[in-house]
């Protein structure tokens, strides 16, 4: 029997000896069928076994611990630093508004003025009932004095003394009525004429010349905010709270003079805000119904670049980690539960999987808080070509980025989010 075998083409060569031996006019001894099974996987080919495989080769970044200064982004809105709410003290028409809305007022400078006649006339009454009440007390006082000297030579009664010594006590308080009564007149008159309490920008005016207003209403006629410096309120959470709290005490962070209390400012456009600002205070109290606590800063503000009210980010230094782990983001792996996790070559040239436990990210490297050690290698290119236990031969992987370097403060070229 003669077989025509395409050696160009092992599959259609395999499509032939299944055919061939699956015919029904085919008859074959049992030992000619072995032979030509033999021949045919021979020729084509089929079912080669491949050829046994080296050590892959791999990508590898040593950890080495570095110095890092670790911040947190928190939301937050900026409002004034002082807010006075201007309101009159006494009823009266407005007579004159001396100031512009949106302007910058000092201090002391003339904000309204209400028609001052009534309570200068109220002024003028009460400081002529105190001349006159004045005008009693030395008649008084002399024929008190004139009666104690006769008294005491039994010139005159006891009475009459008596009744001298109160006619003056009555004069010298009807006097220090009258006093008082005219003092509170010229405060009355006084608050005729609004000023400024502090420094800032008045916001618009709510009346107008000739309105009626009242005497400690409650709208306000305006409104000063203090701008320079300005308040940053942002919120954190306890449990950040905590997990800061721990890291100083197990001494991961070192909170030194030169990262306690700076912050910086993101705006809403995206940029930074030029100017570093201060820690203020921490409140005290945690928020039941958000779980987080209130952090003031304040912010040097001399253009009114921030306005009361924006959208702001603050990125708060905690402090230094002087011996950080940080493995590149493309080394970190996750399993099917989320767990992080990542290949490392072992001492004798071996894939090992590590589990993590992960900080954060800083730039295009993650924070490792367990798992890793210096002089670790990470595989970080050939992820796809081992498993654990693989025998690999690991070659430098060159970083090329550069996103990663600290800065001379050790704080990273690529903030912390």
């Amino acid at each position: 029997m003669k077989f025509n075998l395409n050696k160009a083409n092992p599959r259609s060569n395999c499509a032939f000896e299944k055919r061939w031996f699956m015919h029904p006019r085919t008859i074959v001894s049992p030992g000619a069928w072995m032979g030509l099974i033999i021949a045919i996987a021979a020729m084509t080919g089929c079912k080669g076994a491949p050829p046994p495989r080296g050590p892959v080769e791999v990508g590898t970044v040593t950890i080495r611990p570095e110095r890092v200064l670790l911040t947190t982004e928190l939301p937050g809105r900026t409002s004034p630093y002082l807010v006075a709410e201007i309101r009159p003290q006494v009823n009266g028409i407005v007579k004159n508004r001396a100031f512009e809305e949106g302007g910058d007022v000092k201090a002391g400078s003339l904000l309204y003025q209400v028609d001052p006649a009534p309570y200068q006339a109220a002024f003028d009454q009460a400081k002529a009932a105190y001349e006159m009440a004045k005008a009693n007390l030395p008649a008084a006082r002399a024929r008190e004095d004139r009666l104690k000297t006769l008294v005491a030579v039994h010139a005159v009664g006891q009475q009459d003394y008596d009744d001298a010594l109160s006619q003056r006590q009555q004069a010298e308080a009807n006097a220090a009525q009258a006093k008082a009564a005219m003092d509170a007149a010229q405060v009355n008159l006084a608050y005729t004429t609004m000023r400024a309490p502090i420094s800032g920008r008045i916001g618009r005016a709510s009346v107008t010349v000739g309105a009626l207003v009242n005497a400690y209403q409650l709208s306000p006629l305006a409104m000063i905010q203090q701008l320079d410096p300005i308040y940053v309120d942002v919120t954190q959470s306890s449990a950040d709270l905590l997990r800061l709290r721990r890291a100083m005490e197990s001494g991961r962070l070192n909170q030194g003079s030169e990262s306690r209390g700076l912050v910086r400012l993101h705006l809403e456009d995206g940029t930074f805000y030029k100017l570093e600002g201060t820690l203020e205070f921490r409140d005290v109290t945690v928020d039941p119904s958000t779980g987080s606590v209130i952090l003031r800063m304040v912010f040097p503000n001399p253009d009114h670049v921030l306005l009361p009210g924006m959208f702001v980010r603050a990125v708060v230094e905690e402090g230094a980690n002087e011996k950080a782990i940080l493995a590149p983001q493309q080394g970190i792996a996750r399993d099917p539960k989320g767990n992080p996790f990542a290949w490392v070559v072992d001492a004798s040239e071996k894939v090992e999987q590590r589990t993590l436990d992960l900080d954060r990210a800083i730039g295009d490297k993650w924070l490792v808080t367990k798992g890793l050690a210096p002089g670790d290698r990470v595989i970080v290119e050939g992820l796809q070509k081992v498993r654990p236990g693989d025998a690999v031969k690991a070659t430098p992987f060159s970083m090329q980025t550069g996103s990663d370097k600290p800065t001379g403060n050790g704080r990273p070229a690529a903030e912390v989010k």
